[in-house]
């Protein structure tokens, strides 16, 4: 609804009903959407987003990242895209994604604004449309997977994506910590009741593998997430190291360089969704 005030709370109306899809403009497709969510800030959405983006993409399909992190946009940054400008299509109400080395359409809000380090000083209504405006007002051009690099939370821009835009699934992402339980399934429960499917999760800072022998090292302790899996019958994707050179290469800006063998499983259950 136009003169929705995002405040269900003190809301009348029986929005289980409507259809608040947002479509693509004109010239623009994209095949399937991944949502990549967690109620927790600081566990890697935007490190698994970039790596699935760039193993999808050597497999051979066109994919590109709608950064949704408004006001906490990492994404060009790890692509070494960071100082580029989206640019606006000439005789169209327009803007095209900046692409990467490898072909990766994105836009972020690092790319409207005159400095990246410029803060996005908004409230939470202003940043969901702006998140719909990435879908409506870019052209997306033959896109095979689109990934959505969401905010933490369960606010409003989860629930814009999960309204405006034909999600195929999502990946929740989580850290080992004991107190990350609860926000992974407030993250899990959120998807449900939105009737989103949920393609399974992904331990980030997994463990630390011994240069020397090779031993696993939880430096955050014992994990869970297959507790937590098992209570909500879902598939593990993928548990994912902390590496050095993972970490150089994100600061480096050549994500891209990276290729992750944990991640294989989830990159074959999204890649199934066209298959």
């Amino acid at each position: 609804m136009a003169d929705c005030s995002h405040d269900c709370g003190s809301c009348n109306q029986n929005c289980s009903e409507r259809d608040f899809r947002a479509s693509l403009r004109p010239g623009s497709s994209v095949k399937k959407v991944i949502g990549i969510v967690s109620g927790k800030g600081g566990v890697g959405k935007s490190l698994v987003t970039s790596l699935l983006a760039s193993k999808v993409c050597r497999d051979g399909f066109k994919t590109a990242i709608l950064d949704a992190d408004i006001t906490g946009p990492s994404i060009p940054e790890s692509f070494g895209v960071g100082d580029l400008r989206a640019e606006a299509i000439e005789g169209e109400e327009a803007l095209a994604p900046v692409k990467t080395d490898s072909g990766i359409q994105i836009m972020s809000m690092n790319f409207l604004l005159p400095n990246s380090t410029d803060p996005v000083i908004w409230r939470g209504p202003v940043i969901a449309g702006a998140v719909k405006q990435f879908w409506t007002d870019v052209v997306w051009k033959d896109v095979d997977f689109m990934f959505v690099d969401m905010p933490p939370g369960t606010g409003d821009v989860p629930l814009t994506v999960f309204q405006s835009l034909p999600v195929d699934g999502i990946i929740v992402v989580s850290s080992p910590q004991q107190l990350v339980r609860v926000i992974v399934e407030k993250a899990v429960n959120m998807a449900n009741m939105m009737n989103i499917p949920i393609l399974g999760l992904v331990e980030n800072m997994s463990y630390v593998k011994c240069p020397d022998c090779g031993k696993e090292i939880t430096v955050f302790g014992k994990s869970n997430i297959d507790a937590i899996a098992k209570s909500f019958n879902l598939p593990v994707l993928a548990r994912i190291p902390m590496e050095e050179t993972t970490s150089r290469a994100v600061d480096a800006g050549d994500i891209e360089s990276l290729d992750i063998p944990e991640l294989n499983e989830a990159a074959e259950k999204i890649e199934a969704l066209l298959k």
